[in-house]
């Protein structure tokens, strides 16, 4: 390929001749082919790098979104969470107050029966009172005597018999309060009587029978006392003695439950 000169202007206006390759303007503006296909590989990496961190960006742009929905979201349940926990005393204030007057009418109740059953066995001028407070949502008891206005221990009131008698009546009310669906009315007081009179004995077990028959209840009562003091009120009287060929021998000395024939009534 021939070389053909080209004219331009330089300083003073002189002309200048200046060689260069046909279809190549890189040697005309005296460059080098290497360095402009060197820039285009720059170019070209530049690019997808931009593209690359456009991508990323919109990734990151979706997660901010989705973060900022969370927190706002965060924010208003946190919101309702204060409101609601500031709302707390009054309504903890507010249940005791209706804990108190719920209850209240239920322990009424106990009160006039525990004092009806120890005066009716006593024979005597006592009552019960029960206190109650409520304490962190839980209701407290607290059981007293009164013996003629003046306070008494339970524990140890008329040598024990006070005791007696209230143990009694309490699980008999507890008792009649459970779901008769799951659990079975039967109860067994074992020495309850331990610590009471001999003669005030047939009116503790007639007191037994007749809310044992009210609230339907099946009472299985073991004593050492003599069994007359509960041939009255009792529907069957069992008498069990030491045996030397079975170890407890058991007597049938009374049965209400069947007629003549000893068939179940």
């Amino acid at each position: 390929m021939g070389a053909r000169g080209v004219e331009s202007f330089g300083r003073g206006g002189a002309r200048v001749g200046r060689p260069f390759e046909k279809g190549c303007p890189w040697l005309a503006a005296g460059g080098n082919p290497n360095k402009g296909t060197q820039a285009m590989d720059d170019l070209t990496e530049l690019m997808e790098s931009r593209r690359g961190l456009e991508r990323r960006l919109d990734r990151l742009s979706g997660v901010a979104a989705s973060r900022a929905r969370d927190f706002l979201e965060a924010r208003e349940t946190l919101k309702g969470v204060e409101a609601f926990l500031g709302m707390a005393p009054g309504a903890a204030a507010r249940l005791e107050v209706l804990t108190g007057e719920l209850f209240g009418e239920v322990m009424d109740d106990i009160e006039s029966n525990l004092t009806h059953a120890v005066r009716e066995i006593l024979a005597q001028d006592r009552e019960v009172k029960a206190r109650r407070e409520v304490k962190g949502n839980r209701l407290f008891i607290h059981f007293e005597m009164l013996n003629q206005g003046g306070p008494e221990d339970i524990l140890s009131g008329q040598g024990g018999s006070v005791c007696n008698i209230m143990s009694v009546g309490l699980r008999l009310l507890a008792l009649s309060q459970l779901d008769p669906g799951r659990h079975r009315p039967f109860l067994v007081l074992d020495e309850q009587d331990c610590w009471l009179r001999p003669d005030l004995i047939p009116r503790f077990a007639k007191l037994i029978r007749k809310i044992g028959d009210r609230l339907g209840f099946q009472v299985l009562y073991i004593s050492h006392h003599p069994v007359d003091h509960f041939m009255g009120e009792a529907a069957k009287v069992f008498l069990l003695r030491q045996s030397r060929e079975t170890g407890v021998a058991v007597e049938v000395l009374l049965d209400r439950t069947a007629d003549a024939a000893g068939r179940a009534i």
